[in-house]
């Protein structure tokens, strides 16, 4: 597969076309050009440290939104095993955006929801671009009373610009569908892990968000406003979304620090699509650690921390000012 390269990665390309040349090149016309080949991969390692090691918040919106990126049946593919999918919500429909069913994470059974995009238009269409209609939201609420009938955890794969806000979304209480999925998965009896894959936007993200541990990949973003829309409002211009980026702090980096995530799972350099193999085992490997971490815990005290850790969300202490006040 091809590698799509987005804006501020161009100069890495650039520079691996013109490897290619000189390669093809000394091939062509038996030339030695060891030393500029060498002198060119230096300058590519140099560049590709320059750029990832200093990406901003705008530029991994870009990676998590990459159209080659991993999506979640990508990794229930790599992650699980016995994948099978349950559709209905036994109430209006299938929703399409929500692929969710049972499956095996090593030896142990559990429920798996995740949202699903598509890589063209037809995908797309039958995916409605990863954003769930409410259908959507109460086959995972049904699914997750399954968990909790027999025992099973719940894993979420989040990856949503956001719940579809059309007419016919809103007609079915959207809002309501995703408030009843807060309210539930707060005190659902079986431990529930979720990881954001991709993006993590607004309620559509929280509604299968609610977690005992919620991880994010290195360059996925959690964010209660995309950063465009958040741009609409605040600067009545979506061109200001980079700095709408930066002011949201929804980088994998700030979550960590600010507490709303519990762990960030590594990616290649690069991001997420330039390792299918690698970035599903890593994400693998979390899975399985958080799932044991929490595993062993009671259910009264799973939920007694579950509902502190969304409690403590959104508190902060300001310090007082040790400037002396001018006021007479």
């Amino acid at each position: 597969m091809e590698l799509q390269p987005l804006d501020f990665e161009k100069p890495i390309f650039e520079l691996q076309r013109r490897l290619q040349d000189l390669k093809d090149h000394s091939d062509e016309h038996d030339v030695d050009l060891a030393s500029a080949v060498e002198a060119i991969e230096a300058k590519i390692r140099e560049t590709r440290r320059e750029i990832y090691g200093n990406l901003t918040a705008w530029q991994r919106v870009q990676i998590a939104r990459h159209v080659q990126r991993p999506f979640a049946l990508d990794y229930v593919e790599r992650c699980f095993t016995n994948w099978i999918e349950l559709r209905g919500d036994r109430h209006f429909a299938d929703d399409k955006a929500m692929p969710s069913g049972l499956a095996m994470l090593g030896s142990q059974r559990c429920v798996v929801l995740t949202h699903q995009k598509g890589r063209n238009t037809k995908e797309n269409v039958m995916r409605n671009f990863g954003c769930a209609h409410p259908e959507g939201y109460r086959k995972a609420l049904r699914l997750m009373r399954l968990a909790e009938k027999f025992g099973m955890p719940v894993i979420s794969l989040i990856d949503t610009p956001g719940a579809f806000p059309g007419i016919g979304s809103e007609e079915r209480h959207i809002s309501e569908a995703i408030a009843v999925n807060l309210r539930e998965m707060m005190s659902l009896g079986v431990p529930i892990i979720a990881a954001v894959i991709g993006e993590g936007g607004s309620g559509g993200a929280l509604g299968i968000g609610v977690a005992d541990r919620v991880l994010i990949f290195e360059n996925a973003y959690y964010s209660v406003i995309s950063p465009e829309a958040c741009s609409a409002i605040l600067w009545r211009d979506r061109r200001h979304a980079p700095e709408a980026a930066e002011a949201l702090k929804l980088t994998a980096q700030d979550l960590l620090k600010l507490e709303v995530v519990d762990e960030i799972v590594p990616e290649p350099e690069g991001g997420a699509h330039r390792d299918y193999d690698l970035s599903s085992a890593n994400l693998g490997t979390a899975l399985r650690q958080n799932l044991q971490r929490v595993g062993g815990t009671s259910i009264e005290e799973l939920l007694k921390k579950r509902y502190k850790k969304f409690r403590a969300l959104g508190n902060f202490a300001e310090g007082k000012s040790t400037t002396p006040s001018t006021r007479s």
